[in-house]
């Protein structure tokens, strides 16, 4: 398995390492519950180092950009961040990331881990005009801090003033205690917090630092359970389960992302059609009436056959409910429609419900 630059740290706390796509990464430190519920009410700190960082400079970046994700990166001011997923021509999902703009041609495109090099081989093969593409996911450490207490910690290592850090924008060289730093204010659990890049062998000591520094603010090391946990209830999509090859943005609910006004992009087409004629299927929430704990790949069922798939199930650790996303015929996908979940060879009765599951606070300016 492939180490991230604090893999030493997560054996020292006693961190419960499994294997995650090829990474040794840590599921949880003191329990799944305990740590999503610091994050909801305090803070906790997230090695996210396994993620991919891919530059994309040149004269033409904006343009091949444009062309390669559905979402319009015309419209980014410097240092603002876009959250878009990337098509094939079928409509289907390479996958999702977030393009920080530097300028016009300079970018940074933040992927997901297990998709890093089919991403980069993706992006070489369909390059064209004056445009540089460099995988540099190796020079990078990754930190996500997150929760209400993450700013009031963050601020304690740095000088600058984070509340010029708006949502969903970026400051490229910020010091963090003494290390250079990119800090955007992003993140995957629903809650207001950081993401943090920076040199590689700065890792272990960085990561050191902010968990002293957050102690006071009860700021707890956090694992992949609870960041998918916490992802889930926020109703954002997990690429391999809501979005994949085979599920459009437009099914996923990712329509915002997608920009059929603008010129053409890698996808288009098929999208267009697709929102045309009408989906056919869709992502949805429920929630379980029968006891019973839906995972993902469980089928669901209404009137007596089968209409589609668990995504993502789970217990909520905030609302105390078992719920679930699941990919199945629009026509079931109304809030109240009565569906049952095959849990363990038995038909359990659930109910499509509203999501997100729970109110995201993010910090809006």
């Amino acid at each position: 398995m492939k180490k991230t630059p604090l893999y030493e740290k997560h054996v020292e706390l006693k961190g419960k390492v499994i294997d995650f796509g090829g990474w040794a990464l840590p599921v949880e430190y003191s329990g799944i519950i305990p740590e999503h519920e610091a994050v909801r009410n305090k803070a906790g700190l997230f090695d996210v180092s396994h993620m991919g960082e891919i530059t994309v400079k040149g004269e033409d970046a904006e343009k091949y950009l444009q062309m390669i994700v559905t979402n319009d990166i015309s419209v980014l001011n410097d240092n603002q961040i876009a959250y878009t997923p990337m098509c094939y021509t079928d409509g289907g999902v390479v996958d999702d990331l977030l393009v920080y703009k530097y300028s016009s041609t300079d970018y940074l495109l933040v992927v997901n881990a297990s998709n890093t090099q089919k991403d980069f081989e993706w992006l070489l093969s369909q390059s064209f005009g004056n445009v540089e593409i460099k995988n540099v996911s190796d020079e990078y450490a990754q930190l996500a801090l997150q929760g209400p207490e993450a700013q009031s910690i963050l601020q304690k290592l740095s000088e600058v003033d984070l509340n010029l850090i708006e949502f969903y924008h970026f400051l490229g060289d910020v010091n963090v205690g003494e290390f250079k730093t990119i800090v955007s204010r992003t993140g995957y659990t629903g809650e207001d917090g950081f993401e943090l890049y920076f040199k590689a062998e700065h890792g272990p000591q960085m990561w050191d630092l902010i968990l002293e520094t957050g102690k006071e603010y009860g700021l707890v090391p956090a694992g992949l359970g609870a960041r998918d946990t916490l992802r889930f209830e926020a109703a954002l999509p997990l690429y391999g389960q809501e979005i994949d090859k085979d599920i459009t943005p437009l099914e996923a609910g990712l329509g915002f992302f997608v920009k059929l006004n603008k010129d053409d992009f890698i996808g288009k087409e098929a999208l267009a059609k697709q929102k045309a004629d009408g989906l056919k299927r869709k992502v949805i929430g429920f929630e379980m009436v029968d006891r019973g704990i839906p995972r993902s790949h469980y089928e669901v069922f209404a009137e007596g056959r089968k209409i589609g798939y668990v995504t993502t199930g789970s217990f909520s650790p905030t609302l105390k409910k078992n719920i679930g996303l699941a990919l199945i015929e629009a026509e079931y996908a109304k809030e109240g429609t009565e569906i049952e979940i095959s849990v363990r060879n038995k038909n359990l009765k659930a109910k499509v419900i509203k999501k997100p599951f729970y109110t995201k606070k993010y910090k809006k300016s």
